[in-house]
């Protein structure tokens, strides 16, 4: 009977220390500066109404902005004026988002989405 408890155990720490090594190898993306803008702008394609930029696309756009240590910033620029700036976790790429209205000076976070899920894989 004992050897059944031990084998069980045995089992469980090895089934336990496999799945940690298998969520590091997740939270250690090594997110580069191409595919944060990559899975931001793809982001924005999907969720943000492009139609009106048809006819002049320098209406919205997608850019890079400044780069920490930690992370990278990437701006969605709408045809509205408001500003979603995007910060990407350089590591996870775990992403917070907040809007910004420059000509009301409000700043507001508006979520998070995960990058990978953003980005082409087939890369």
């Amino acid at each position: 009977m004992k050897s059944i408890v031990i084998s069980s155990l045995l089992i469980a720490v090895l089934f336990c220390s496999c799945q940690k090594n298998k969520t590091e190898v997740i939270q250690h993306a090594d997110i580069t500066a191409e595919m944060a803008y990559e899975g931001v702008n793809n982001y924005c394609h999907s969720e943000y109404d492009w139609s009106i930029a048809e006819e002049n696309p320098s209406m919205m756009s997608v850019t890079m902005g400044e780069e920490t240590e930690a992370e990278y910033k990437v701006i969605f620029r709408s045809y509205t004026g408001a500003l979603v700036n995007f910060y990407v976790d350089k590591l996870s790429g775990k992403t917070r988002m907040v809007e910004s209205v420059p000509a009301l000076d409000v700043d507001s976070v508006t979520g998070t989405i995960d990058l990978l899920d953003y980005i082409d894989k087939t890369n």
